[in-house]
């Protein structure tokens, strides 16, 4: 196939007309323009399937949950069938990472076992409910299914769970408007009995990724269902990530006490600040404040909003020598997996010479008592707001994580303060683009490429240049929304790099800055480079050196270069989900990018 694939490349390339930069930067939209829900899919493509995406076999008649013979073991084996599309299979990959970081649940590959769940590109977004022990076990990743709530969804299906909206309750909390349903529909809103559902003793969920959204099989343009409490219309079907009360029914059904990958969590909001210590290696200690005349006026996790709380700590550099340091030590911690991300905040009120460094003081049974590793020193002068930091670590012996802060030379009024710390076993974004004064780009940004803003330029970890565009009000197709695509720039590398760039997965997430990680529902969506994907327009690689298929831009300090084609969505959030949650907090927002 690789030969033949090589050939019909070379056909192709000796047919194609020689490449004109194009005059303006074009954006393909993976979305059509329109945020298609599971069943808007489903629906599109003609398929009958049981409350919009579920296959039935003939057994079928319970809700929620069902019965013990149908649960899956806590590892699930399962085959990513060659149908599937390359970003589909990333998206599955990355879908597995938070149920481990989430919930017990944990996923394999295949080796033989009785019972598996075959992920395939059939025709839309489905899957059986729960462990049907018959063998390979489908469940259907369509085109448009690529979103990773989407996938959690259809996963959550396997796992034995219904949609939200037919639990037995439901009427006291959502009113199905029946005559707006599409004609023979009706079935999809039926509600189960509580003789044969289980809601696990969980109060009813608006904000479930398994619930429908209020457009469900509409007939017009008013609503199906119409939730109770109105607060709550524009909060039923999001499809971010799991909710608390997902993963509150997902962790009592499969008895998970505790996260496969999840760590340790500290807002410093406790006196015992986590079980973290203060090391005796030292001249001075980290303090438990909740604010700083110099900064920070308040900590980051409430932000100064609710009163007698909001902590974090700080080492205090205005006074002491020069030279003194400060060392706060994590309580010991156990790896499984042998890599980890380390994330946390940081406000620097101090003098540039003052310094924060992370390590690990890694316990073997050469050095039982422990031995100190520099990871990073975090690079960064003083400013008025809490900054964003991740640190990869690669530890695979018992340890604890350090935080050192050095007095350096200069004069200082303030110091070096860090909180809402989290430590998980996954793998840590590659780039961080901070937006600040967002409210105000909010309001004042037309819908739109004169409401667009572009990212720094970022390189991937092969050398490929890319870069983010965000329309803060949306396109002027699809205003009120944040659209966001992904470009490739010329960079440094590019006469080294295969082009066009192949099989590249681009992933743009938009943070929930909620202090746990396992209680973020942060919204993304990813992209990947398809080395034989056409433009519309010119018939060139869409994906090809910028300097062949780009337009000339140029950065703020009016360094000129070539920017590629984007893709992305123009439908990435809804303003009204943006503004629920934590996703602006200190009036900024945090883009997390990786391209691998």
């Amino acid at each position: 196939t690789s030969c033949i694939s090589l050939c019909a490349f070379l056909i192709i390339s000796f047919f194609l007309p020689p490449p004109q930069p194009a005059p303006e930067t074009t954006e393909i939209d993976v979305d059509g323009g329109v945020d298609q829900d599971i069943f808007d899919i489903n629906e599109a493509l003609g398929l009958d399937l049981f409350e919009g995406d579920i296959k039935l076999d003939g057994m079928q008649e319970r809700n929620s949950i069902i019965g013990d013979n149908y649960r899956w073991p806590h590892v699930i084996p399962y085959v990513l069938d060659d149908s599937l599309e390359m970003n589909a299979k990333g998206l599955i990959l990355k879908a597995f990472e938070q149920y481990r970081l989430k919930t017990c649940i944990d996923f394999k590959p295949w080796e033989g076992e009785k019972n598996y769940i075959s992920v395939f590109k059939g025709s839309g977004c489905w899957s059986s409910v729960g462990n049907r022990q018959q063998g390979l076990q489908q469940l259907s990743i369509g085109a448009g299914c690529d979103r990773i709530a989407t996938i959690q969804h259809e996963f959550l299906h396997a796992l034995g769970f219904w949609h939200e909206q037919s639990r037995s309750d439901r009427d006291d909390y959502v009113s199905i408007i029946w005559d707006r349903i599409q004609a023979g529909k009706d079935h999809n809103f039926l509600k189960y009995d509580d003789k044969t559902s289980d809601s696990l003793n969980v109060p009813y969920d608006y904000t479930s990724v398994m619930h429908y959204s209020q457009n469900a099989f509409r007939n017009g343009t008013e609503p199906t269902i119409v939730t109770n409490i109105p607060h709550f219309m524009d909060v039923i079907g999001q499809r971010m990530d799991f909710s608390d009360y997902d993963l509150q029914k997902l962790n009592r059904l499969y008895g998970c006490s505790s996260s496969l990958s999840f760590m340790d969590t500290c807002s410093f909001e406790l006196e015992n600040i986590c079980g973290m210590i203060q090391s005796a290696d030292d001249n001075t200690d980290w303090q438990r404040l909740s604010h700083v005349p110099a900064g920070p006026n308040t900590d980051h996790t409430n932000l100064g909003e609710c009163e007698d709380s909001g902590y974090f700590m700080h080492f205090n550099t205005s006074a002491g020598a020069e030279g003194n340091t400060a060392m706060l030590e994590s309580r010991i911690l156990y790896p499984k997996r042998g890599f980890q991300c380390l994330q946390f905040y940081f406000y620097n009120s101090g003098h540039e010479s003052d310094q924060l460094s992370v390590w690990v003081r890694e316990y073997t049974s050469v050095h039982p008592s422990g031995t100190l590793r520099l990871i990073e020193e975090i690079k960064g002068s003083p400013a008025s707001y809490w900054q964003l930091h991740h640190v990869s670590l690669n530890v695979t012996s018992k340890f604890r994580v350090v935080f050192r802060g050095t007095r350096g030379s200069g004069l200082s009024h303030g110091g070096l303060s860090i909180d809402d710390i989290n430590l998980s076993e996954t793998q840590c974004p590659q780039h961080i683009w901070h937006i600040r004064n967002f409210t105000h780009l909010l309001n004042t940004s037309p819908a739109g490429t004169a409401g667009r803003i572009y990212s720094p330029p970022f390189y991937s970890r092969t050398g490929y240049a890319f870069q983010v565009s965000l329309y803060v009000n949306g396109t002027t197709d699809n205003p009120f929304n944040l659209a966001i695509y992904l470009h490739l720039i010329s960079g440094a590398n590019d006469d080294q790099l295969q082009w066009p760039c192949a099989w590249q997965q681009g992933t743009m997430i938009l943070l929930d800055q909620h202090p746990d990680i396992r209680q973020r529902m942060s919204n993304q969506r990813s992209v990947t480079t398809d080395p034989l994907q056409l433009s519309d327009s010119t018939s060139t690689y869409f994906w090809d050196r910028p300097d062949k298929v780009g337009s000339m831009a140029s950065f703020p300090n009016g360094t000129t270069f070539m920017r590629g084609p984007g893709s992305g969505t123009s439908a990435f959030l809804t303003h009204q989900r943006l503004r629920s949650r934590n996703f602006v907090k200190e009036d900024g927002v945090f883009i997390l990018l990786t391209m691998e």
